[in-house]
Parts: structure tokens; sequence; C-alpha cells
């Protein structure tokens, strides 16, 4: 079966943080390939500043076009909304037989794991993959079994952080793939 790593988010913007620990995934073998599942509606997070979805899946994917094994996904925009993880990952299971899938969640999401919707079950049925986040840190040691730090780079950017800088036309060079930076100013995307 293909090891498939369902790294979900608002991708708003997808920046090079993300795609260094889609990279670092697949360098340390821990899954075949990464989905960046672009979420249409995250129940967790405001809906203030959201790009649309169309737009944001746009950006991911011009974001990944020349990375193999990392690609970006609308599978979520046909689910109901708002996105749930776990009716999310028991579709894929439905639609994709022929693979397993890993769940990759950032430190701050561990941090309040146990108030998304069925973490019991997603506990139960899937392997976890945690990257640190600046600020919450994890105790490997009192991690179950099924569930793995990813030992990466803690790159320091935020979504949040590069609307900030775009809006107030502060350079996000570094922060942004080429593509992703471009097509933000040619559509004046985040008060660019």
């Amino acid at each position: 079966m293909k090891k498939t790593a369902i790294f979900g988010g608002s991708f708003n913007p997808v920046h090079n943080g993300h795609l260094g620990l889609a990279r670092c995934i697949l360098e340390k073998g821990l899954a075949d390939e990464v989905w960046l599942m672009v979420s249409p509606q995250n129940p967790l997070k405001p809906q203030a500043g959201l790009l649309d979805e169309q737009i944001r899946l746009d950006l991911a994917r011009r974001a990944v076009a020349d990375l193999p094994g990392i690609s970006a996904s609308d599978f979520e925009f046909s689910l109901p909304r708002p996105s749930y993880t776990w009716k999310t990952l028991a579709a894929l299971r439905e639609n994709f037989p022929d693979r397993s899938f890993v769940l990759v969640i950032g430190g701050d999401n561990w941090a309040v794991f146990h108030r998304w919707a069925h973490h019991e079950e997603l506990m139960r049925d899937y392997s976890i993959i945690i990257y640190p986040r600046e600020g919450t840190p994890v105790d490997e040691h009192l991690l179950p079994e099924n569930v793995r730090v990813l030992h990466a780079p803690l790159f320091p950017w935020s979504s949040t952080e590069i609307r900030t800088r775009l809006a107030e036309g502060l350079d996000v060079s570094l922060m942004l793939p080429k593509a992703v930076s471009d097509r933000i100013r040619e559509s004046r995307l985040y008060g660019a």
C-alpha cells in the first residue's frame, strides 16, 4: 500500500515552511507522498481574512508544481462543511483503498487535539506525525506508539506573519515560493 501523508491546513498562504516539512517527511521515509489538503473551512479557526478556497488551492498547486511526491488536494472541497479531519480521512479511505493514510499536524494542534471531533477514533485508526512549533513543546516520552515527532528544522514563518508583512508592503521573498509570491503580487492578494 502506498503511504500518503495528509498535511491539512488553510494554507493562507502556503509558504516555504509548509514545503520544507513536506520534503522532510519524504526524505525521512515517513510517507511515499504528501498531500497538502487545502481546507475550505477549519472549524477551529476564524474565517476572517481567509482567501477564497480556489485561490488558496491555486497558490498551493503553484508551490508544489516542481516538487516530486508532493501535491495539493481539493478533496475536502466536496465534503460537508466545516471540514472535520475524521470525516476527511474516512472519505479518503473509502475513495483510495490502495493507500494508507498518515495524519500530519503541528505541535500547536497536538496541544488541543483533545478538542478535535472524534479524536479518539483518529488516535485509534491512524498514525500521526507531529511537527514541532515554537512555543508548543511535545514530550515524546508521553506519546502513544502510533504518534511520532518529526525531527525537522523549525521554520520561523507563519501564514499570519506573511499576511501581515504583505499588507505592510514588507519583503516576504524568503518565506514564499517564487510562483506563489508572483501570483500574490500580480493579483494584489493580501493587500500586496
